[in-house]
């Protein structure tokens, strides 16, 4: 999104940014609507932080750092992986 704009400059100076109708149908829609636009920032923050880092977790090895397994006050669906296995 946005690789297709087209500044307008005055004496060298940007004054207006000229984009695709689409994008802007896209961008008004998601401005529009506090839901779409705090789920819109999440995913951009959930592409950065895979962006700068390598390390990926099972989701085994999620739930035993979280101690979820073998916890009896966990929820039975958590730990019916572990009584399956």
């Amino acid at each position: 999104m946005l690789d297709q704009v087209q500044i307008i400059k005055d004496q060298d100076e940007a004054r207006f940014a000229v984009i695709p109708y689409e994008d802007y149908l896209f961008l008004r829609d998601l401005l529009n609507d506090q839901e779409k636009l705090e789920d819109y920032l999440d995913y951009l923050h959930v592409q950065q932080v895979k962006a700068e880092s390598s390390v990926r977790y099972s989701l085994e090895e999620v739930k035993r750092m979280l101690g979820l397994i073998g916890n009896p006050f966990a929820p039975d669906d958590i730990n019916a992986d572990e009584n399956s296995a």
